[in-house]
């Protein structure tokens, strides 16, 4: 008599099978979906410092880019700074850590980053990575006014904390 399907046996094993790949392939995924959400966030919000920069440049008003809440890890608004009238506000799904040197980014009428006292200034926001193995993503802002975003090494991110 021939045999038609398998046998208890056979079905454990594949299923033994499965569960060590799929245990496998969880950690897999969950740090590229996090790796993927960070480089979007910090996408997003290289995109809103860029266009914040053309709108001070062709409305020739002063145009900031604040946090919301005095974290940027919650999000930001972009705000036209004579009627503080709200132009674009992003506010991320779930809180993220991103480290700056810069409580806010004020564009001048020329498209030149400045302070508040009127200096020049530059500086750098990072989405640090929850995992360590994830590399930081960062968004440079040159006192030029120029935003590059960059992927680099998680020892070469002095201000995320290794977790």
């Amino acid at each position: 008599m021939r045999q038609q399907g398998v046998t208890l046996i056979q079905l454990t094993g594949v299923l033994a099978l499965l569960a060590i790949l799929t245990q496998l392939a969880v950690p897999a995924y969950s740090d590229w979906r996090e790796a993927t959400q960070h480089a979007v966030v910090a996408r997003e919000l290289a995109q809103t410092l860029r266009s914040a920069r053309t709108r001070a440049l062709l409305g020739s008003q002063r145009v900031i880019v604040e946090p919301l809440g005095n974290d940027w890890g919650r999000g930001w608004q972009t705000v036209v700074d004579a009627d503080r009238q709200v132009l674009r506000e992003h506010r991320l799904q779930r809180p993220l850590t991103i480290t700056t040197n810069l409580t806010e980014v004020w564009f001048s009428p020329l498209g030149i980053p400045q302070r508040e006292n009127g200096a020049f200034a530059g500086g750098t926001l990072q989405v640090c990575p929850t995992r360590s193995r994830n590399p930081p993503q960062r968004i440079v802002l040159a006192p030029s006014g120029r935003v590059s975003l960059r992927s680099g090494d998680a020892l070469d991110a002095p201000g995320c904390a290794p977790s």
